[in-house]
């Protein structure tokens, strides 16, 4: 037990981004830092949005592996609504634009026909 001094009241601990240990979520030369939602490459610093910094925390504790539509949609948006997937593809589309170097042409965040998408830094 703590001994609280007195005029001290004890604060209760919250859980906040910023005290996990896995703050910093890294792949190779990238670096995810998701209390700041910054993604640290090669090619240098992106700031990314809330939506952006979770997708891309979801594909990189996931690497190489075919994560389907449902699958994101759950963990990213929270929900198993999948009538229009259009919202997934063009945060894909955005997270491209700020992590590859020809988003048209993209080497780490793959479309897989028909089914979801694979992230990987092998490309």
């Amino acid at each position: 037990m703590t001994k609280v001094e007195s005029g001290e009241r004890r604060q209760p601990q919250l859980r906040t981004r910023s005290k996990r240990p896995s703050a910093l979520l890294g792949i190779k030369n990238w670096t995810l830092d998701l209390d700041s939602r910054q993604i640290v490459t090669s090619n240098g610093a992106q700031k990314l949005s809330p939506t952006l910094c979770r997708l891309l925390e979801v594909f990189m504790r996931n690497p190489e592996k075919v994560l389907d539509r449902g699958f994101l949609m759950k963990e990213v948006w929270e929900t198993d609504y999948l009538g229009d997937t259009r919202t997934l593809e063009v945060h894909v589309c955005w997270l491209r634009k700020k992590i590859e170097e020809d988003p048209h042409r993209p080497r780490y965040l793959r479309t897989v026909r028909g089914v979801g998408y694979r992230f990987g830094l092998s490309g």
